[in-house]
């Protein structure tokens, strides 16, 4: 089996396929493991880019068992914190979204009581939705389920199915909109970091709810730890992993998948392949347009163009900082002002995610120092029209091609770079001052950077988005069909855009198209956990506003 991809969703697939018997060998066209999950050093500093929050990072559902299997947790501890997101206003309130259903009713009330009624109906449908993530099912396929495992599994839904149906069926904008309060009425917008204006309440309710089962926290080691692990399980399996390989085409004889070609013209054969990259990429260069459905024909040449299909990218500043600021919270949504909103090249909305980041990976930087990661939404054409440079360009370094290499996309673009960065530390330095005298090393990287390491549509992270056209499509078409495509034998799509979502959906994916393709073999499905190393161990800390701390508490 040749995988293409070395993100999760490609290190997934390796490793439930060497669970099952299968030989494979994953073809990254990247130095590292990750993809999109991932980080980088400058200096002294470690800057991690993806892991905000990893669900199923704690027991009591089965994302937590996929990572078990994965061997991504082992041995490492899980910090948790007690607060989801901070959300300051630009008169400078602050909301905090505290996970636990009472603390966050209460601030809530002391806040707006005037809202009491619609604050108490929020968190009485939190307190049961965390009863209800013990249900929901990730280890299999629901396309593999029988009849009567799908009629097991919705009923085990009865008792939460008023609370699904009312959060899935009212968007948070239009929630939002009835309480009273200016602030609240704002704020609710942003739980999740940036607006989501076609995320209807229920994905506000599963990540606070996995965050106060403590199954929401951030992993040691960051980003590129946690892909270290999976990496490192899948050779143990036996898997084998070749970095630097781009792939630029399927092998196809007789309407079956037998391999692929690469950038240096070499072939490498196999009985199957597994597409663990981006999608367009995929469905339009890698098989040239041919055996698409209608459905994923009009998905990847029509839908894909639509505004709010795909996740946009994003724009990211991380900051080095000298001196540690035990004040700054894990992480804040500021809401801006229109004139500095208007510095942001291409910002989708006036607001900016802001971490503290070593509250959440202390190990990746010096002792008292600090990494301040700021990102918001990004449109990529702004960025596109700046650029003079190719958006990605191997070339030959000490006889190895190499596909990621620094592009020089021109003066514009570089200065583009600069005020965004320079408008971020300057905000920055007005609500934590001596910031700016602070900062030792600076990066920032835009969504033509995510297209240069990755390859991914427009520079996404995430792909299709749920709960739009886009990603109730796929995910239709995956439950009625499977993840391959019709008429094309040996073949198989897993990753983030095979499914809809951010890591843990990555990682399921590749465990559920192994079970595709045991059942296409005729063979059982099997996975186990890998035991070569102790349980995670789970810490709290906490961040309130009357409690805040420095430093973790078990």
């Amino acid at each position: 089996m040749v995988i293409i991809g070395g993100g999760l969703g490609g290190l997934s697939t390796g490793c439930f396929a060497q669970m099952n018997g299968y030989r494979t060998r994953i073809l990254e066209m990247h130095e590292i493991p990750g993809g999109c999950c991932t980080g980088w050093d400058r200096g002294e500093f470690t800057f991690d880019c993806c892991i905000s929050w990893l669900l199923g990072s704690g027991p009591g559902n089965e994302m937590h068992q996929i990572w078990l299997e994965l061997g991504a947790l082992q041995g490492k501890r899980m910090r948790n914190f007690d607060v989801f997101n901070v959300v300051r206003t630009r008169d400078g309130r602050a909301v905090y979204f505290y996970s636990d259903p009472d603390r966050l009713e209460a601030h809530l009330l002391e806040l707006a009581p005037e809202d009491a009624r619609q604050i108490r109906q929020f968190c009485a449908g939190l307190r049961k939705f965390r009863l209800a993530l013990a249900r929901y099912p990730f280890l299999k396929p629901v396309g593999l389920m029988g009849r009567w495992e799908r009629t097991r599994m919705l009923a085990s839904f009865l008792p939460y199915f008023n609370v699904i149906r009312r959060s899935i069926t009212v968007l948070m904008s239009d929630y939002s909109a009835k309480f009273r309060s200016p602030l609240l009425r704002e704020a609710f917008n942003f739980i999740l970091y940036e607006k989501h204006p076609n995320f209807p309440v229920l994905p506000n309710y599963f990540q606070l709810a996995c965050h106060a089962g403590q199954s929401a926290g951030v992993p040691e080691g960051g980003s590129l730890g946690l892909a270290t692990s999976i990496e490192q399980r899948y050779r143990r399996l036996g898997g084998e992993i070749t970095y630097n390989t781009k792939v630029t085409g399927i092998l196809i004889e007789d309407d079956r998948a037998v391999g692929v070609r690469l950038s240096d013209g070499q072939e490498v054969r196999a009985d199957i392949v597994v597409a663990a990259c981006d999608g367009r990429t995929t469905m339009m260069d890698l098989l040239k347009g041919r055996y698409l459905s209608d459905t994923y024909r009009r998905l990847y040449t029509q839908t894909i163009t639509e505004p709010g299909m795909v996740f946009p990218g994003y724009v990211t500043v991380f900051l080095g900082l000298r001196r540690p600021f035990p004040a700054g919270d894990p992480c804040t949504t500021y809401l801006l002002e229109d004139e500095v909103a208007e510095r942001l090249t291409g910002i989708r909305h006036p607001s900016i995610n802001v971490q503290f980041r070593s509250r959440h990976y202390p190990e990746l930087s010096p002792a008292d120092t600090t990494v301040v990661y700021a990102s918001y939404f990004c449109d990529i054409a702004p960025w596109r029209e700046l650029s003079t440079g190719p958006e990605q360009e191997p070339r030959v370094r000490r006889g190895e091609e190499l596909h990621t290499l620094p592009v020089g996309r021109g003066r514009e673009y570089q200065r583009a770079k600069r005020r965004v960065r320079d408008t971020i530390v300057e905000y920055l330095d007005g609500h934590h001052p001596g910031l700016r005298d602070a900062v030792a090393v600076k990066d920032v990287s835009t969504p033509l950077t995510q297209v240069r390491y990755t390859g991914n549509y427009n520079g996404t992270v995430l792909g299709w988005q749920p709960f739009v056209e886009s990603g109730e499509t796929l995910e239709e078409e995956v439950k009625r069909n499977g993840p391959g495509l019709p008429g094309l034998a040996n073949f198989y799509l897993s990753g983030v855009w095979a499914t809809t979502g951010g890591l843990i959906r990555a990682a399921a994916a590749g465990r559920h198209v192994v079970q595709f393709i045991c059942r296409d073999d005729g063979r059982p499905f099997r996975a186990e956990v890998d035991d070569s190393a102790p349980p995670p161990t789970l810490l709290i800390e906490p961040v309130g506003p009357a409690d805040r701390q420095f430093g973790v508490t078990s």
